[in-house]
């Protein structure tokens, strides 16, 4: 592949996008701008939340490692729901159970009340994101969908901001119960919105009917993404580039950087919004990146997992008890690229597969980053018990699957351009000899 863009074709069954669009998707967008609060509500309460459930590193680790399972469990599932029953009733299901889990979270008397809520939190938080891509689908032109995708997520970090900014600083004010209670209302609200007013698909645009049903369906979805190349080099992808960042804002960063660094609180939130900052930043370039030159997406989420292992590797080994400020600062900001790399896996899953199956294979790329995310919450929990919270040893399990992901990366690299470039030959026939 060169490295300029591919030549966009309008096709007759594209999407005109336009401001309809953008406002019904808007309202998908805040339902996972809401899902994202929720989901990363507990890395800013993650010690909060183990003085009032008396855990320990393990077992605070399991409230995510749990939230994360569903989530990852969910992912196929969802997608196929997503692909047979549409966007709006599966957004409805996620934001009904999204909004219970952060309300019985709020008001759980034990730890195991606690564990049940958060999973059913990450219940509803599955069924969101591959539910908005779905959606930008249906109303945008192809050629705007890496944009559309980093827009999205873009905004799903900007609810990760307010879980840093907002819940953080309202814990210390108003106490958990009140903090939690007020922030699931805002599920209420958004539930109301997508009732109202989101739309599967534009007039004139309405998917095929699924001829197929039942078990048969679904092997044959899960079957044919699956042998496309394209989908697991997704997977993949998103396994290797989005799990660090998810881990430091997730749970561990915060300990991390005050127990392990010595850094105040405050000055530890100051370090989290950066990620999200720079995470922001980093989706509106490589959207732009992506949507121009296809032949970046490999390099681009190469070079992130190559500058995230190495700020990684010199913060937490640095010679001396303490990183310096400014090596933190740097790790913090690179941290910030592996959300809007992982997305690139996405951008490598769309045009290996029909539209007809885009859920499904978005669900598979989806579970590759929450299986690594899942994995090494564990592995820091259980190495920092087994060796008296040595932050050094248990935050290197990282490198473990980062290896893994890039070997499975270049191995599947090739075979899913080749592919691409067939599946783009046989599209350009087809739009030439569509009737007018």
């Amino acid at each position: 592949m060169s490295s300029a863009a591919a030549p966009t074709l309008s096709l007759p069954g594209d999407p005109p996008g336009g401001r309809r669009a953008v406002w019904v998707w808007g309202i998908g967008v805040a339902v996972y701008f809401v899902a994202i609060i929720f989901r990363t509500s507990l890395g800013v309460a993650g010690l909060d939340a183990a003085d009032r459930f008396h855990v320990n590193a393990s077992a605070l680790a399991t409230f995510s490692i749990l939230q994360l399972l569903v989530y990852a469990g969910m992912q196929i599932p969802v997608g196929l729901m997503v692909d047979r029953l549409g966007t709006k009733k599966v957004l409805t299901m996620g934001a009904v159970l999204f909004t219970l889990g952060q309300l019985g979270f709020a008001l759980s008397p034990s730890y195991g009340m606690a564990l049940a809520s958060r999973a059913l939190l990450g219940c509803g938080d599955a069924m969101t994101f591959i539910s908005v891509l779905r959606l930008g689908a249906r109303w945008f032109p192809a050629r705007r969908g890496p944009l559309i995708g980093q827009i999205a997520a873009l905004f799903g970090m900007a609810g990760n901001l307010v879980s840093t900014l907002l819940i953080a600083r309202a814990l210390h004010g108003l106490g958990w119960t009140t903090t939690f209670v007020g922030s699931s209302m805002a599920g209420v609200v958004v539930l109301v919105l997508l009732l109202l007013f989101l739309k599967d698909h534009p007039e004139g645009h309405e998917p095929p009917p699924v001829e197929r049903a039942g078990a048969a369906y679904v092997r044959g979805q899960i079957a044919d993404a699956w042998r496309e190349p394209g989908t697991r080099l997704g997977m993949w992808v998103h396994f290797t580039t989005q799990f660090p960042a998810m881990v430091f804002l997730l749970l561990w960063g915060l300990p991390f950087l005050v127990e392990a660094q010595g850094l105040s609180r405050s000055v530890a939130g100051e370090l989290l919004t950066l990620v999200v900052l720079s995470n922001m930043a980093f989706g509106l370039v490589y959207g732009q990146i992506v949507a121009r030159h296809h032949a970046a997406r490999a390099p681009l989420a190469l070079g992130t997992v190559a500058a995230t292992a190495l700020l990684w590797a010199s913060a937490v080994f640095f010679p001396a008890d303490h990183a310096p400020m400014w090596l933190l600062i740097v790790l913090c900001a690179v941290l910030g690229a592996c959300g809007p790399a992982s997305m690139i896996g996405f951008d490598f899953a769309r045009p290996a597969n029909p539209p007809e199956r885009q859920g499904t294979a978005s669900g598979i790329v989806n579970m590759g980053g929450f299986i690594a995310s899942m994995t090494t919450l564990f592995a820091v929990g259980v190495l920092l018990d087994a060796t008296g919270d040595n932050y050094r040893i248990a935050f290197s399990s990282v490198f473990v699957l980062e290896a893994i992901g890039v070997v499975q990366i270049l191995r599947l690299r090739s075979r899913a351009a080749h592919r691409e470039r067939e599946h783009h030959v046989i599209s350009r026939v087809e739009a030439v000899h569509v009737p007018v």
